[in-house]
């Protein structure tokens, strides 16, 4: 081979690689602005979710405001109820109490009325423990 030959061998060799960094290159690049907009992509998709995770949460908190309040409204309106049946009862048994028709039986019925309505009175027998035996 001739150093003309040789040359012209080298000058393509080098032209080769050199066109074929310039296509890795490109390449490269091409799958970097891929990844980029993949990314991106996958950025929105957490920020809506994150949106979407936020109103969720806003609405169970604010559900359980409205529960918490309900509860406590329920609350005061039994301890209300529970005022008025006591107030009903006194006066019952005020009238009882001065009524000279009055009978004896009907006072005693109120009180195991009123007992039972709160809670202290029951229809079930006295149960017994071992210690009982």
């Amino acid at each position: 081979m001739d150093t003309g030959t040789l040359i012209v061998v080298i000058v393509i060799a080098v032209a080769v690689l050199a066109l074929i960094a310039v296509l890795a290159r490109s390449a490269r690049s091409r799958r970097h602005e891929q990844r980029r907009v993949e990314a991106g992509e996958q950025r929105e998709q957490a920020r809506i979710s994150g949106a979407r995770a936020d109103r969720q949460q806003a609405e169970a908190e604010e559900r359980a405001a409205r529960a918490r309040a309900e509860m406590a409204q329920a609350e005061e309106q039994a301890a209300l109820a529970g005022r008025e049946q006591r107030t009903a009862d006194e006066r019952h048994a005020e009238a009882n109490r001065i009524d000279p028709d009055a009978d004896a039986d009907d006072d005693t019925t109120r009180r195991e009325d009123a007992l039972r309505r709160n809670g202290t009175a029951t229809d079930e027998p006295a149960r017994t423990t071992r210690d009982d035996r």
